[in-house]
């Protein structure tokens, strides 16, 4: 047993990991949002993949306080999962997606952590560059949502948002539309901390790509 989390621990921890967690983000991002807007029930894949995206972190960890604390954020967020969907009367949706957002943010921390070790530039590291941006993306989703949660609104537009896991297409959609500063104009913020968050959102999809192609650019003048 020790030898098989061994190997998965390696794979996770080396480049050739980029690709996999690439598939999975594009699979949750791009594909899930439209597959939930038309089959309602398909929130459990949301769900799911928000675990497995998790556990990728435990198994990214390379130092031990990432993994203590991937590990600890990853039991509490089951834990939430599990009184949610059970028969029970209680319900913790906000601290969920609080819990989530502290997953996301540490699995970018690791992300970035191997994005940069050893001063090294390849095409496995281009790929992890674009796993950063889109986890960003996500934790902009969840953000938005949480500021809904709290304050009772966040985004509106063309559609009204149904509650929990059914409106993560919507999050999503207008988080990629500020981090790449397209704007369509169809959602918009209608309080101020989301509007803060929207222009937060815009300048890190601004400074984020500049930042990380000048540091991948260095690293390959020295390789050379």
């Amino acid at each position: 047993m020790n030898s098989i989390i061994k190997k998965i621990n390696k794979f996770w921890v080396s480049d050739v990991s980029f690709p996999a967690l690439l598939i999975m983000l594009i699979f949750t991002v791009f594909i899930l949002p439209v597959y939930i807007e038309y089959q309602k029930d398909a929130t459990l894949f949301l769900n799911i993949m928000l675990i497995l995206l998790f556990f990728v972190g435990i198994f990214s960890s390379h130092e031990k306080p990432y993994l203590i604390l991937s590990s600890v954020l990853l039991l509490l967020h089951i834990s939430l999962r599990l009184i949610r969907f059970g028969d029970n009367p209680y319900d913790f949706y906000l601290l969920e997606r609080v819990v989530a957002i502290l997953n996301l943010i540490a699995l970018v921390t690791i992300n970035i952590s191997l994005l940069f070790r050893n001063d090294e530039v390849n095409i496995h590291r281009i790929i992890g560059s674009i796993n950063v941006y889109l986890l960003v993306a996500m934790i902009g989703a969840f953000g938005f949502e949480v500021m809904h949660l709290i304050t009772g609104e966040s985004i509106e537009g063309n559609k009204a948002l149904e509650g929990l896991d059914a409106d993560f297409g919507e999050y999503i959609y207008y988080s990629l539309s500020c981090i790449s500063t397209l704007g369509l104009g169809d959602v918009f913020p209608v309080n101020l901390p989301a509007k803060m968050l929207s222009v937060l959102l815009s300048a890190s999809g601004i400074l984020y790509p500049a930042v990380v192609i000048a540091k991948l650019v260095s690293y390959a003048s020295k390789e050379k």
